[in-house]
């Protein structure tokens, strides 16, 4: 131990009665019971002990020190009268000789209690973040993401990997989301790049003939913050595999992920290998997403058909009707139409909805626009006792709503979620392109890195017009766990031909390729394997395993929703000065 301290303050039991001992720590509590009795409650990193002044002068000395003050006591271990059976040190205590100051806290009123942090405001816990980590059950996540990280680390290790570090500052690179840049001082008017990710460096060194490449990689984007994403940086589990193809990226992933995922998750079961495959449109169709939470064994069902046959105007005009039918649903009136408000906060529209009771009767909801139509219903799932949520509109409304409602049916009626797992699954055959919601053309749908299932044969018959694009499918693919995203992944397209025409394909040429991705499109014309990767995200992860809802809460200091530091106050201004050398100008900046 350190000279500062013989013991931690979750170290001290049973067989250290008698003995003398220092510890240090933060004074947490003082409770005076009388002049001569105060018991205080001294935390570290490690846990927490109790100390009982006795004598009217070390009473007065713990009540002088204010809370969160770092103090060192001096004294000896004895057996608790009281025991706390809930406390590893719940059977001792510490008698005090000496109390010392080591670091004062200034302040007597404190913007939170630090057990309970986590009640707090969350722009008040962001300012005083080094407060609120203070709190055990704050500071666990933070131990929970070094701990997988360690894993991860050694996992791949174990699978021959190389841990590689890519840089920080390159180049600006179209990637889907803003950069954030950084001007270079000695190229006026120039910038560099925060990578988005290290996706062309990882590819360059596959070129370059490393064989397995990984590393924990911070990733930059300038992109608007969810439950699920943190603003500005995030880390990834990074990886590239030369000579290699989908299944063996499957391979390393199945066998690294659901170990560590049962270790440190909150459930301990996972996965075993083989995860199971859902291609893109399947996961589409059947689930009304592509991130689906296979401890739900709900489904969607197509009613496209039958709810044009009903005499219902939104269900005659919409493109598309699904059905998300639930059995054993005991939910009242009241609470399916909460259930329904809340589908349509997430999905951006309200479902319908539809009970089959215990007769085989339709009531509630759409019920009369369905008489009729019963036996189909029930082909389609929808049997006595059983709620259905309908959701009806343009194709992509339909799937999303019936997706938002599947997940919360499942969530809400009893048998349909086994929650205390973790389900892992693999969405495969992504579209390799689609029309643009904004501009109306072709665009890559995912990545244009990827290999097109099909190679130059498949796109130059498009290119004919013997096959429509949206038909080409990529060797492109999710990894989902209880429905979150974890990561995309891809085997890369490596060949500069086949590069140069999927770019043609939606309007870029040759000399496009060549300007955007320079560095790349050149060492691939010196001969590249073919090769494969993925990077799941280690905060999603970690906000898996620790059963949180915000990833911020794995961050030791994340930003607020909107890209702020409020404790360290950034975004900042900046001086002149700088500003001068780096040869820029703030204009139209209003206060």
């Amino acid at each position: 131990m350190t000279q500062m301290r013989t013991h931690t303050c979750n170290e001290l039991r049973m067989e250290h009665v008698g003995q003398q001992v220092k510890i240090v720590g933060w004074l947490e509590n003082v409770r005076e019971v009388g002049s001569t009795l105060a018991f205080a409650v001294i935390r570290d990193f490690y846990g927490t002990t109790q100390v009982v002044a006795e004598t009217e002068e070390m009473v007065k000395a713990f009540r002088a020190i204010t809370k969160e003050s770092t103090v060192s006591v001096s004294g000896t271990v004895r057996e608790r009268d009281s025991k706390n059976p809930k406390l590893p040190t719940g059977e001792i205590e510490i008698v005090p000789e000496k109390v010392e100051v080591l670091g004062r806290c200034h302040y007597n009123e404190l913007p939170f209690e630090v057990n309970r942090s986590r009640e707090a405001d969350e722009a008040i816990r962001l300012k005083y973040r080094y407060l609120d980590l203070r709190n055990p059950a704050v500071k666990r996540n933070i131990i929970l993401r070094c701990n997988v990280v360690a894993a991860l680390r050694s996992a791949m290790l174990a699978h021959d990997f190389l841990e590689i570090t890519t840089p920080i500052l390159t180049a600006s690179s179209p990637e889907g989301a803003r950069d954030y840049l950084v001007p270079a001082r000695k190229h006026p008017g120039k910038f560099y790049a925060l990578p988005q990710a290290p996706q062309q460096f990882k590819q360059l060194l596959m070129t370059s003939g490393f064989d397995r490449y990984f590393q924990i990689a911070p990733c930059f984007r300038d992109e608007d913050a969810r439950g699920d994403r943190s603003p500005g940086e995030f880390y990834q589990l990074d990886m590239e595999m030369a000579f290699a193809g989908q299944e063996d990226v499957f391979a390393v992933i199945e066998d690294v992920l659901p170990p560590i995922f049962a270790k440190y998750g909150t459930y301990d079961i996972a996965s075993k290998p083989p995860f199971r495959r859902i291609r893109y449109n399947d996961a589409m169709e059947t689930y009304g997403t592509d991130k689906p939470d296979l401890r739900i064994d709900l489904t969607v069902k197509d009613m496209t058909e039958l709810a044009h046959g009903t005499e219902f105007a939104p269900f005659q005009e919409a493109a598309m009707v699904k059905l998300v039918p639930c059995s054993g649903s005991e939910l009242t009136r009241k609470q399916i139409d909460k259930l329904c408000d809340d589908v349509a906060v997430q999905a951006g529209q309200k479902p319908y909805w539809v009970r089959m009771d215990e007769s085989g009767a339709l009531v509630g909801g759409v019920a009369k626009f369905l008489a009729g139509h019963e036996q189909a219903l029930r082909d389609l799932g929808l049997v006595p006792g059983s709620l259905g949520l309908i959701a009806a509109g343009a194709k992509d409304a339909a799937r999303k709503t019936a997706g938002v409602a599947l997940k919360m049916l499942g969530a809400a009626v009893p048998g349909h979620m086994d929650e205390a797992r973790y389900e892992f699954c693999w969405i495969v055959d992504f579209p390799m392109f689609e029309i643009g919601e904004e501009s109306g053309q072709l665009e890559f749908c995912h990545n244009p890195f990827s290999m097109p299932n099909g190679g130059l044969e498949i796109l130059e018959k498009a290119e004919k017009g013997e096959v429509d694009p949206l038909d080409i499918y990529a060797y492109q693919y999710d990894l989902v766990c209880n429905g979150v995203e974890l990561s995309s992944g891809a085997v890369r397209n490596h060949d500069p031909d086949i590069m140069v025409k999927a770019f043609e394909m939606v309007g870029l040429g040759e000399a496009d390729v060549k300007a955007k991705f320079p560095a790349m499109y050149n060492a691939f014309c010196y001969g590249a394997p073919p090769h494969a990767g993925i990077a799941p995200g280690v905060d999603r992860m970690v906000m898996l395993l620790a059963g949180e809802a915000s990833i911020r809460e794995i961050i030791p200091f994340p930003m607020n929703k909107n890209a702020q530091d409020v404790m360290m106050g950034a975004p900042s201004p900046v001086e002149q000065k700088q500003l001068d050398e780096l040869h820029i100008a703030i204009v139209g900046v209003e206060e």
